[in-house]
């Protein structure tokens, strides 16, 4: 008889381990937390960009029934750090922007809550605010360094040189509008003080990060505090570093020891205390040869930060890495004006700085009448432009041409406007995306032997990607046990150590503590151990960092149609094919690859933050005005990849899926939309009214 081997655990697609209770509502999430007669947390947001509060009026929300007492900077707790000005809750009158907290409210429902914050009465001595961004502005300036690290400007050969010899050239100049994260939970955290021990059950991205942040700026050591969060309802990014509400939730708890306290921002407030993705500016080069031949590529960057914080996107960096061309430069300008801080939104940098190269890659293909995934592939770079350095793979020419032929580009008409369907114009568009793999240098994993079970814990977070499933996984493929003989516990910080859920390194990262964790298990106590045998593992350096650059690649392809007498914007197929390693879990996968581009779509046709310069205000600050891809927006809507041995990433050979789905999308629909009119949009979203006078 032949033995039936069971399938390795890594790379069959196993359902979400925590959909059963997602779906049945049992999931408990950070404002959901059980705990005995809790207060409600409202706060009062500043209504001027710029100023100091001169008065405070609670009488009005004081003599409500079930008002337990109104926080204001005079009566609020000094804080043992106020380093970080987006943090330094009520610890002043000054306002840095509008939005921000000047005074919180406890009561005993939530009803008493919001009805006693808005009787509250501020007065404020204000000041002429600055909050429009151009690129004509004389305060602009150069930042240290770009998020997280990177250097603000590179320079290599002469792009002005290239560009004033070059036969074909491009130059023009893209935008991104401001975007807000918008997870469907809002920020909410649960919080209680007990005999000077802190709990936060807290939405995040990283419960550890939190606990970091918790200690410094009330002064505590790391015992004192515990974070708490199984579940996340979303975070893009806006999780990843915890923003104000935390601060003053912990605030308000300490205030009333003893009782928990409740504070979710409202929608609206998330518009200005959750962080948000920085408008850019994008002006671009390109120099080429008649064959399509870079010969100088450049991208000069200006966006915006807050005046009292600064956050420096890393807009430019992935020109630096994307194509071959001997001369090259990108830059970085910001504006620091009265608004409120800028953060980390799905694939900082590389999502708003492949809009503007990717769009000028098909202006330049037009221009020289060639196919732009032909031009592509032509400047393809045998290693890292930057560096010199191999990359442990790239498949972008790979994912360019699987694409083409699962699309049906072959025979595509490359001229504009040239196909009218049943009064609509159609049109086909091209992007390639890149996002680096990354692997965060802290997190420890446990490997535990208990009843017949291995239990494995690490700090993780969940915020919908599917730790919860691919974390057992990548454990019993290590133990070379049944994933089903497998739990992982996360959430925590009396688990081990964990890095953030950002820059799609949570896999990689702490799948390489439990792979750390299981070998030491296994040295230790062989393949027949007993209850109780336990061993830890932590995240080592990877030496093949040094040797070569690592990144995930990818390329999207999307059909536009466009209404000719109305200019109404329509996707009917989107398509991406990716290069991403060794896929953990390919129905997880493929949910991350289609979340991606559907972000990106919300992007490409739909997401604008509206600030009135005047105020500092976004006046669509809302889900009502905000708007966000539903799932008519797109009929056929598919993610697909390209096998992938590297072996230098990471024990398993994976890399980071969270991003790269919406980098590059928004740029392949805009290129479709002139393909399909001959209008060009450089900036963002493709709305009808730019589409529609222009044609």
């Amino acid at each position: 008889m032949t033995a039936t081997l069971e399938p390795r655990a890594i790379g069959r697609g196993l359902a979400r381990r925590d959909g059963g209770a997602k779906v049945r509502g049992v999931a408990i999430y950070a404002d959901e937390t059980p705990v005995p007669d809790p207060l409600f947390c409202r706060i009062v947001q500043a209504t001027v960009a710029r100023g100091r509060v001169s008065d405070v009026d609670t009488a009005g929300a004081t003599a409500l029934d079930g008002v337990v007492g109104v926080m204001t900077s005079t009566e609020a707790e000094r804080l043992a750090s106020t380093d970080d000005a987006e943090l330094a809750v009520l610890q002043g009158t000054e306002v840095g922007f509008r939005g921000q907290i000047v005074a919180a409210v406890l009561a005993e429902t939530d009803e008493v809550a919001r009805e006693a914050a808005d009787l509250v009465r501020v007065t404020y001595a204000e000041e002429q605010a600055d909050a429009r961004l151009s690129a004509d502005r004389g305060d602009l300036y150069t930042p240290e360094s770009v998020n997280p690290t990177y250097p603000p400007d590179t320079h290599e050969g002469d792009v002005a040189a290239a560009m004033a010899e070059a036969p074909v050239t491009v130059e023009q100049t893209y935008t991104t509008p401001m975007h807000h994260n918008n997870p469907m939970e809002p920020h909410a955290t649960t919080a209680l003080w007990e005999d000077g021990h802190l709990t936060l059950w807290d939405s995040t991205q990283g419960v550890h990060p939190v606990r970091q942040t918790v200690t410094q700026i009330f002064g505590l050591e790391p015992e004192q505090v515990r974070v708490v969060c199984p579940y996340v309802g979303g975070g893009f990014g806006s999780k990843g570093n915890p923003h104000a509400n935390v601060i003053m939730a912990a605030m308000a708890a300490r205030a009333v020891p003893g009782r928990p306290v409740r504070l979710a921002l409202t929608r609206q407030q998330m518009f200005s205390l959750a962080g948000y993705r920085t408008p850019t500016i994008q002006r671009m080069q390109l120099a080429a040869e008649r064959d399509g031949t870079l010969r100088g590529i450049a991208i000069d960057v200006v966006e915006q930060t807050s005046r009292i914080k600064e956050f420096a996107e890393q807009t430019g960096v992935p020109t630096r890495n994307m194509y071959a061309a001997p001369n090259r430069r990108t830059t970085h300008r910001l504006a620091a004006l009265d608004v409120p801080v800028p953060s980390w939104m799905r694939a900082p940098g590389e999502c708003p700085g492949m809009f503007g190269p990717e769009v000028a890659m098909d202006e330049l293909a037009a221009e020289l009448g060639l196919d732009p995934v032909e031009l592509r592939i032509r400047n393809e770079p045998e290693v890292d432009p930057e560096t010199g350095k191999p990359f442990s793979s790239r498949n972008l020419v790979a994912c360019l041409r699987e694409g083409a032929a699962r699309f049906g580009w072959a025979g595509r008409d490359h001229r504009p406007g040239m196909r009218l369907e049943d009064g609509w114009w159609v049109g086909t568009g091209v992007a390639a995306s890149v996002y680096p793999t990354m692997r965060m240098p802290k997190s420890t994993a446990t490997v535990t032997y208990d009843g017949g079970r291995y239990v494995a814990r690490i700090g993780a977070a969940d915020l919908g990607t599917g730790t919860w499933t691919v974390l057992p996984q990548i454990a019993a493929d290590a133990l070379d046990v049944p994933v089903e003989d497998v739990d992982v516990l996360i959430g925590d910080t009396d688990h081990p150590e964990a890095s953030v859920a950002g820059g799609s390194s949570g896999t990689t990262t702490w799948g390489s503590a439990l792979v750390e964790a299981v070998r030491e298990f296994r040295d230790k106590y062989g393949e027949d151990p007993h209850d109780g045998d336990a061993a830890s593992g932590s995240v080592n350096p990877n030496a093949a960092e040094e040797d070569y650059v690592m990144s995930a690649f990818g390329a999207q392809f999307a059909e536009v149609r466009v209404h000719a007498d109305t200019g109404e914007v329509r996707v009917p197929r989107l398509y991406g094919v990716f290069a991403a390693g060794r896929i953990v879990n390919p129905r997880l996968a493929r949910s991350q690859f289609l979340g991606g581009m559907t972000m990106g779509l919300g992007m490409a046709l739909h997401e604008q933050s509206l600030l009135d310069p005047r105020t500092g205000h976004v006046v669509n600050h809302d889900l009502a005005e905000y708007h966000v891809p539903a799932n008519a927006d797109v009929d056929d809507l598919q993610a697909h990849w390209v096998d992938e041995d590297d072996p230098y990433v990471n024990a398993m050979g994976s890399k980071g899926i969270g991003e790269i789905g919406i980098v590059g999308t928004a740029a392949a629909v805009a290129n479709a939309a002139w393909h399909a009119t001959g209008v060009r949009v450089r900036d963002l979203p493709v709305t009808l009214d730019r589409v529609l006078p222009a044609r």
